[in-house]
């Protein structure tokens, strides 16, 4: 069956009906439907957790929006890479089911005045370096979950913070599904692997890729032994290229994002970085004497 794109949520409720009913009608069973929501411009990340979808999932549907409620003054929506044509391609080749393409309007009524808001968990960190942000992402998340209805929905891990954001969200909310984080992919230099990218130039992607350098220093450094913060932070710190300006650089409870003064296995190490005016964002795992998770 070729893959369908829907550019209307009742054209998408349509699509997964007829979809599931044909699964039904096959198979004897319900179908198990899962769900990748992105902005778009489609690169390994994001095509991993769309093949992890598709191997594990009856239906599979992925959404292309580019939100603009969870984007600042001044910030990047207008300049935001968009290519639907490549992306298409992308979803296609992976045996995806079902492609949302909205428009603005199809998810935002001109008086919209509805707001989905996570205290806490959006208080620091990226919530701090961009108000308002965490309240757009969520706001989308939530409109997207009751339009697609999934059992369950694929998430990448360099976005740590959305992902700890979006898994309260569902379950104060009593969303019904399973959300799961998939690793992050890098580059061959380790750069994690995202949109903004594309935005940086030699010099600075080379400098770039040091904020994974020392992450890996400060991930190697809690292996051996060392657990206290500062200490830790500070040989991360000292991997970065001078053109690496830290906005936060942070050792974090994986649950409650709170900072911590003694690093601890499973410990989420969080850091956010300009480069060239390009803010990237990047963690990482710790677990003791072993291979760190990221």
């Amino acid at each position: 069956m070729s893959m369908e794109v829907i550019q209307t949520v009742d054209g998408l409720w349509r699509a997964k009906h007829q979809l599931c009913s044909e699964f039904a009608a096959k198979e004897q069973k319900r179908p198990y439907v899962g769900f990748v929501p992105t902005m778009g411009n489609l690169h390994d990340g994001h095509l991993s957790l769309v093949r992890r979808m598709v191997d594990e999932c009856d239906v599979s549907a992925v959404s292309i929006f580019v939100n603009p409620t969870q984007f600042g003054p001044g910030e990047d929506f207008n300049e935001y890479p968009r290519t639907p044509e490549a992306d298409l391609m992308r979803c296609e080749d992976a045996g995806v089911d079902i492609v949302f393409i909205p428009e603005s309007g199809a998810l935002y009524a001109p008086d919209h005045s509805t707001e989905v808001i996570v205290r806490k968990l959006t208080d620091g960190y990226c919530g701090a370096a961009r108000p308002g942000h965490f309240a757009g992402v969520t706001l989308v998340v939530a409109k997207l979950l009751n339009i697609v209805h999934p059992d369950i929905a694929y998430f990448g891990q360099k976005d740590y913070q959305q992902f700890r954001v979006i898994e309260r969200m569902v379950r104060d909310l009593d969303f019904p599904l399973d959300i799961v984080m998939s690793p992050t992919v890098r580059e061959p230099d380790g750069l994690a692997m995202s949109s903004r990218n594309a935005y940086l130039g030699d010099d600075e992607r080379r400098a770039a890729a040091t904020i994974y350098e020392g992450l890996e220093a400060l991930a190697d450094a809690f292996a051996a032994g060392q657990d206290g913060a500062e200490a830790l932070k500070e040989v991360a710190r000292s991997k970065l290229a001078d053109m690496v300006q830290l906005e936060y650089l942070e050792i974090a409870d994986a649950w409650s994002l709170e900072p911590k003064e003694s690093a601890a296995s499973g410990d989420v190490v969080l850091v956010a970085a300009k480069v060239g005016g390009i803010r990237l964002i990047d963690n990482i795992i710790l677990a003791a004497g072993e291979e760190n998770a990221d």
